[in-house]
């Protein structure tokens, strides 16, 4: 009978094991989210685009990437804009995003308070 117990619980043991370490592969498991939208910025975001920023001011150049980046260095936020949910987050490690400034992305992350906390993005254009 204690022979039984003992094999019960070690199987027990080993299925709670697993279940663990699958939940951590999984990002809904740890309250990530998958994100898919432009990076931009928070001015370009407010207008749904870039059209009206680069008509307004010429210096923000013809293209979505240095229109980004001349509102960066007006004070703007990268963003990402989710053009089918219209719906803009904020992104937490800004650092991490610069180099996708203009372009479209996946972003895994946790959503906090309308700010995306990055922990993987890849460019998907």
């Amino acid at each position: 009978m204690i022979r039984n117990k003992t094999g019960l619980f070690f199987i027990f043991l080993m299925l709670s094991c697993l279940l663990v370490s699958g939940a951590a592969k999984d990002p809904q498991a740890s309250g990530s989210q998958i994100f898919s939208g432009e990076i931009t910025d928070t001015i370009c975001a407010e207008y749904r685009g870039h059209q009206h920023m680069m008509q307004e001011m010429k210096s923000m150049g013809t293209d979505k990437a240095s229109c980004t980046e001349k509102c960066i260095q007006l004070g703007a936020k990268y963003a990402l804009y989710d053009a089918a949910r219209q719906t803009v987050y904020g992104i937490e490690d800004q650092d991490k995003v610069k180099v996708f400034a203009g372009r479209q992305v996946q972003i895994t992350g946790i959503l906090n308070k309308k700010k995306i906390k990055v922990s993987e993005i890849k460019a998907t254009d």
